[in-house]
Order: structure tokens, then C-alpha cells, then sequence
């Protein structure tokens, strides 16, 4: 039961939002985990790192579930969402910062490239993405 105005505005804006803005989402979800951790990191509270880490793995974990291997850069995307998975192990594993910002890069890239995709595809007035290929 949602019960807080903050909760009942964020599941009307998952459930009205096109599939493109539902990736850019997850994204967003995943950066700020991954800052979170690093916070986390920086203090030395391992709780926070551990947890914030395993959210963000989490979400590239549905990311890479949820590519469409009709299309040749899904492959490419999955490599990229494998890597950035490995990162964010390794970061936890062995609390490297290095590692954690690394992975932090990429998701941002990653999420800057598929906010400039969806705008291009809106523009020229392309199709919705469906949700099987929305991402990827």
C-alpha cells in the first residue's frame, strides 16, 4: 500500500513513463547507488558500500535482462553492462574507490548516450520503443 505522496507520484511516473524514460530511469537508480556506496566507501561504512553496490548490480543485472538480441548493439551493451558488473564486484570485494568510480563512468556515459537516443528518436518522430527493445 503506498502511502506517502512522494510514493504514490514516483509509481504514477514509472507507470505513464514511454520505455525509453523507464531505461533512463534505471540508470539514474544505478548512479545513484553506485554514489552512494562511494560515500560509503570514503567513510568506511562497509554496510552502505555493500548494500548500495549490490542495489546497483541489481539493476545492471535487469538491464542486461531485459536486451533485445534482434539488434546487433545489444551484444556490444551487454559486454559494457558485464564489465561494469565485474567493476562493481570488484570494488566491493577489494573496497576499491578506483574501481567504483570506473564503473560510475560508464553508467553515466551510458545513461548521457541513451537520453540523447530517445530525444533524437522523438524528434524525428520514430515509433515508442517497445519494451522488449528498449533497451538494446
Amino acid at each position: 500500500m503506498l502511502t506517502s505522496p512522494y510514493e504514490k507520484y514516483r509509481q504514477s511516473s514509472i507507470q505513464t513513463s514511454t520505455p525509453a524514460q523507464l531505461v533512463v530511469m534505471l540508470y539514474d537508480g544505478a548512479i545513484r547507488f553506485v554514489r552512494t556506496a562511494m560515500d560509503g566507501l570514503r567513510k568506511h561504512d562497509l554496510e552502505k558500500t555493500n548494500l548500495n553496490l549490490g542495489k546497483a548490480q541489481t539493476i545492471i543485472s535487469e538491464l542486461m535482462s531485459t536486451l533485445d538480441y534482434t539488434y546487433e548493439i545489444s551484444k556490444n551493451l551487454y559486454s559494457m553492462y558485464e564489465y561494469t558488473n565485474f567493476l562493481l564486484v570488484e570494488a566491493n570485494i577489494r573496497k576499491d574507490l578506483v574501481k567504483a568510480e570506473e564503473a560510475l563512468g560508464y553508467l553515466t556515459e551510458l545513461r548521457e548516450t541513451w537520453l540523447q537516443a530517445s530525444k533524437i528518436a522523438t524528434t524525428q518522430g520514430l515509433e515508442p520503443l517497445s519494451t522488449e527493445s528498449a533497451n538494446g
